[in-house]
């Protein structure tokens, strides 16, 4: 096998759920190749990079061997590695802790409460007036 398409390589390799979403997060332009945006029928080879939009960086994957199945999780570093730069996933870590620690929530489960609204309008300095 020498070619195999963005889109059936992406869900082979477990980055996206469904063959359907990698074509589609194509579409939307969030997949390069090589530096260039790929559509979901363009052809990926032993040696490509293949960045993907993820949150609020571009992942990187440089593919080592190809693939028209999937695979289990475990084999998928057979055959791509990232190669994300580390400022980049430093980003992608602090994104996190601030989701984590941005908003103050109570620790039980389902809908915020008026007070909770009200705490997070205080604390984002809204006002209902």
């Amino acid at each position: 096998m020498e070619k195999v398409r963005i889109d059936k390589f992406l869900w082979a390799v477990r980055l996206f759920k469904t063959r359907s979403a990698a074509a589609s997060e194509c579409s939307k332009g969030h997949v390069h190749l090589n530096g260039q945006p790929a559509k979901a029928s363009r052809e990926v080879k032993k040696g490509d990079v293949i960045s993907v939009k993820y949150k609020v960086i571009m992942r990187s994957y440089k593919v080592k061997e190809l693939l028209d199945r999937r695979v289990g999780a475990k084999l998928v570093d057979q055959y791509i590695e990232e190669v994300t730069a580390q400022d980049d996933l430093l980003k992608l870590k602090l994104y996190y802790e601030y989701q984590r620690t941005a908003v103050p929530r109570r620790q039980e489960k389902g809908r915020p409460t008026k007070k909770d609204r009200r705490q997070w309008d205080r604390y984002f300095g809204k006002n209902n007036d």
